[in-house]
């Protein structure tokens, strides 16, 4: 099977605890340390078998193939993508099963990652997985204050939650720009200056 490695901790004589979304499952495996071993690392994606013969809480990671990409030669862009796959980690962790859509956004993501700006993969594949959540608020009614947001500029918060600028007390956006995204999940309309305030808020958690 393949899958994304969206958390690693590591434990005794460098041995790994590994996370990985896969098209249908969040796995959580034990990866022995060995000299045969190759380098995995977070973000990457691999082909893996998982062994479930031993009685462990956690299976073994085995048999792991790195599946690589052009673009991973190039630190600021693996700097970039390691950033993103981690905030998949946080969302879903508690989650026991996944349906596709996790796996092939990171894996339509990671196609592009390296053709434009991949600020602006990540906002835009961001903006699908609120909306496959059910948590993209086109209504623009303001979060803080619940009235309906009639200014050219809108101010976002954590989850792009839409508010005022004056009742978050933060920077705003162009109200149409905005719009292209939420509705096109397209940020064509939106400067470098408004992608790189939309990566910053991403960080904050999706």
């Amino acid at each position: 099977m393949q899958g994304f490695i969206v958390n690693i901790n590591r434990v005794k004589d460098e041995n790994l605890i590994v996370t990985i979304i896969s098209r249908e499952n969040l796995d959580t495996l034990y990866r022995f340390y060995g000299a045969r071993h190759g380098v995995i690392n977070l973000g990457f994606k691999i082909d893996y078998e998982i062994d479930n013969s031993s009685k462990a809480t956690i299976h073994r990671l085995k048999d792991v193939i790195h599946i690589g990409y052009r673009w991973l030669g190039d630190y600021k862009l693996l700097r970039l993508w390691q950033d993103f796959c981690a905030l998949f980690y946080k969302h879903l962790k508690d989650a026991d099963t996944l349906d596709t859509f996790y796996f092939d956004l990171l894996e339509n993501a990671s196609q592009n990652w390296n053709r434009q700006n991949p600020k602006r993969v990540a906002i835009e594949s961001y903006i699908r997985l609120l909306e496959h959540e059910g948590r993209l608020h086109k209504e623009f009614e303001c979060f803080l204050c619940s009235e309906m947001i009639e200014q050219e500029e809108i101010a976002l918060i954590r989850a792009y939650l839409p508010t005022h600028k004056h009742c978050a007390h933060t920077y705003g956006f162009t109200k149409s720009g905005i719009e292209e995204l939420f509705e096109n999940h397209s940020s064509l309309f939106l400067n470098d200056a408004e992608v790189e305030r939309l990566w910053i808020t991403l960080l904050e958690g999706i």
